[in-house]
């Protein structure tokens, strides 16, 4: 016959402490992930921009020097050609007839918007001035084109 040498106790003992642990981590991860954050989390630094190199970049795509300086903006001076003057000599009022970027002329008013950024500032006898504002500095001053003889 078999005798048990541990008595009853021992597999109940066993079983107790099982659910013991058992219980203690359910109850350590139950208040774990229901507590609130300690703390604030760091913010994230913002990433630095990227600086392009488009001379760079261009070289790569296979655009050559001559090219890419032929293909650059022209100057404001030979963008505009005054083709005629209105002016009011007394009023300081008028009107310049412009031709912009080789496109037919049209006539502005002393006041008026030539492109954004440029208002016709004043008039004068075969010439118009170009600037920011009214009130600005004077960034472009066109002439009639001399006739030949």
């Amino acid at each position: 016959m078999v005798t048990n040498t541990y008595g009853r106790w021992a597999p109940r003992l066993a079983t107790l402490l099982l659910w013991a642990l058992v219980g203690a981590t359910a109850v350590y991860w139950g208040l774990k992930l229901s507590a609130s954050p300690a703390g604030t989390a760091p913010a994230a630094a913002a990433p630095e921009p990227v600086v392009t190199d488009t001379q760079a970049l261009a070289r790569l795509l296979g655009a050559s020097p001559v090219l890419a300086a032929a293909e650059a903006a022209p100057s404001a001076a030979s963008r505009f050609v005054l083709m005629g003057v209105l002016a009011g000599t007394a009023s300081g009022g008028g009107a310049a007839l412009i031709a912009v970027d080789g496109k037919p002329a049209k006539p502005y008013r002393v006041g008026a918007n030539v492109e954004p950024g440029l208002v016709l500032q004043s008039l004068g006898k075969g010439a118009a001035r170009l600037g920011a504002s009214m009130d600005g500095a004077t960034t472009l001053a066109l002439e009639m084109p001399r006739k030949r003889p």
